[in-house]
């Protein structure tokens, strides 16, 4: 890390520090029984601790996952997880809010594995009606796999904003009047998984599993929901307060400074800016900055 990196991380550290532990107090951690089912990998995924605590792990013969059991519209999901450790080449751990049907929204966090000593790969997406493509990529500032970190997603009908430890990663607003459709007319699960992606989760696909390392195990913990309302209690009241909730600042000053503090230094992909995909030019949303 260069110099002026350096400095950047330092002066970022105080604030963040503070935040984390304002944000602490106020966490209280939900019960994994009461808010997810297990839905796929048998005895791979597991609910331990008194409900506190989440695996999903991985094998030759398959991945595990879980999903919400209310579906939710706009608010804010905060979960702490600690990624697969080692190499982890191949796996892909993926946690996300969807909708169902082939026009449903999507709103994902993907963590893409590596080899021994080189960084994972946090993976953005925004689906809308169906319809994707736009991916934003991230290295971390930090090793993932020895403590738990937070991931969040704030979602209202205005903008998406994706952090990492309280730190803004991506902020996607919404574009519709420049024709681009945005998730705001579908309740979403919440969905995790982990999953064998060796055709190109790795350096396109070049680096595969190394199955003798199985089983690989993610955790998670710390699941927290704020201003969400579940489908079958949401109320008018509730509706008009989130829709006009951040429609005219998504983010402080001090927020925008981290935000173009992580996508100088540790962006590797943003799709607005690879004119080789689109040669008959960028989507309309990157045109006006509301990626």
């Amino acid at each position: 890390m260069g110099g002026s990196t350096r400095k950047g991380f330092n002066l970022l550290l105080v604030g963040v520090v503070m935040v984390v532990i304002t944000t602490m107090v106020g966490t209280c951690s939900a019960n994994f029984y009461d808010d997810f089912d297990l839905t796929w990998g048998e005895n791979r995924a597991k609910i331990f601790n008194g409900g506190q605590l989440l695996s999903l792990s991985l094998d030759k013969v398959s991945g595990s996952g879980f999903r919400s059991k209310k579906e939710y519209m706009f608010g804010r999901i905060d979960m702490q997880l600690k990624l697969v450790s080692g190499n982890s080449a191949g796996t892909v751990t993926a946690y996300y809010l969807s909708s169902e049907g082939a026009t449903h929204d999507e709103i994902d966090f993907e963590f893409l594995g590596n080899v021994s000593g080189e960084p994972y790969i946090l993976h953005t997406n925004v689906f809308s009606q169906g319809k994707g493509n736009r991916e934003q990529q991230f290295y971390l500032w930090f090793d993932p796999t020895t403590n738990f970190h937070t991931y969040s997603i704030i979602w209202n009908p205005h903008h998406i904003t994706f952090l990492v430890d309280n730190i803004p990663i991506r902020v996607f607003k919404n574009a519709e009047s420049d024709g681009v459709p945005f998730p705001k007319n579908q309740p979403m699960r919440i969905y995790s998984s982990l999953w064998n992606a060796d055709d190109w989760a790795t350096r396109g696909g070049l680096v595969k599993t190394d199955w003798s390392k199985a089983p690989f195990t993610a955790y998670y913990r710390n699941f927290k929901v704020t201003g969400f309302s579940a489908t079958s209690a949401f109320s008018d009241v509730a509706t008009s307060e989130i829709q006009n909730s951040g429609k005219d600042s998504v983010l402080d000053a001090y927020g925008r400074r981290r935000l173009r503090w992580v996508q100088k230094y540790f962006m590797v992909y943003n799709y607005c800016n690879d004119l080789k995909r689109f040669p008959e030019g960028i989507p309309a949303e990157c045109s006006h900055g509301r990626f």
